[in-house]
């Protein structure tokens, strides 16, 4: 049975996991849908921002227990230290398949969204959360530390005070507090719908600098000790960007007050 559908429509993807009666758990076939799904949208050109969401009550419920008792029977090394997706394994890959992605990814939480919830959340640029979404870096009540990609994230989301603090404790965060430390971008009544639109707007933006935005921006992230090469690769971006085609055309759109048509 599939744990993750697929649409795209007028240039979104809209992603969603579709195990809503175990609160979007993560089981094997979970991990292996997601990373099915968000690879293949890598090499897409026709999808200009994608939307990250659950089926039904909650966004993700994190690894299930069943999964837990399937991993102490294998020898752990052997399941995590292999790099099976470049400088990943298959866990670290459901949350960093996320940034791979050329386009904007929006994600749009509800309900709880905890432990590799929260690791698959993180991985998106925009988060999304309804009013009731509870957050938590769950590991440590399993006696665990993050070990999805959160690392490579977390710590440019967050103060290190407050990453060892919700790390060590594993509490459960509500959407404003989220919000206040960087979790979340914003809070929604409705944050599907509210995803929906964001995306929307994206998608009506230029293409190509919409895709040069997220390599620079990550870039910029990755290169923070290093502003001269930052400062090249913003020249690089923009000098690749002015006078194309989609620049042409939002400059036309501009002056004509109307949308920009891009092919």
């Amino acid at each position: 049975m599939s744990r993750v559908s697929l649409e795209i429509e007028t240039h979104i993807a809209r992603v969603t996991l579709t195990r809503g009666d175990k609160m979007n758990a993560l089981d094997a076939a979970m991990i292996d849908g997601i990373i099915e799904v968000g690879q293949s949208l890598i090499g897409r050109e026709d999808i200009r921002a994608v939307v990250l969401q659950g089926e039904g009550e909650a966004f993700c419920a994190g690894l299930d227990v069943a999964s837990f008792g399937a991993l102490a029977q294998q020898d752990p090394a052997e399941v995590l230290m292999p790099r099976e997706h470049g400088n990943t394994n298959r866990f670290q890959e459901v949350c960093l398949v996320w940034q791979k992605i050329p386009v904007p990814v929006i994600a749009a939480l509800k309900g709880v969204c905890i432990g590799g919830g929260l690791q698959i959340a993180i991985g998106a640029d925009i988060r999304v959360a309804g009013r009731d979404t509870r957050m938590s870096v769950m590991e440590m009540k399993w006696g665990l530390v993050p070990d999805m990609g959160g690392m490579v994230i977390l710590p440019k989301l967050l103060r290190s005070d407050v990453l060892r603090k919700l790390t060590y404790t594993n509490e459960l965060v509500a959407a404003e507090q989220a919000e206040a430390w960087g979790l979340v971008t914003e809070i929604a009544d409705d944050p599907e719908a509210r995803a929906m639109e964001i995306a929307t707007e994206i998608a009506g933006k230029s293409p190509s600098a919409m895709r040069a935005a997220k390599r620079l921006i990550s870039f910029a992230e990755t290169n923070m000790s290093d502003p001269d090469a930052v400062l090249l690769e913003e020249s690089r971006e923009q000098a690749n960007l002015i006078g194309k085609p989609d620049q042409m055309e939002v400059v036309m759109a501009n002056m004509q007050k109307r949308a920009p048509v891009f092919k």
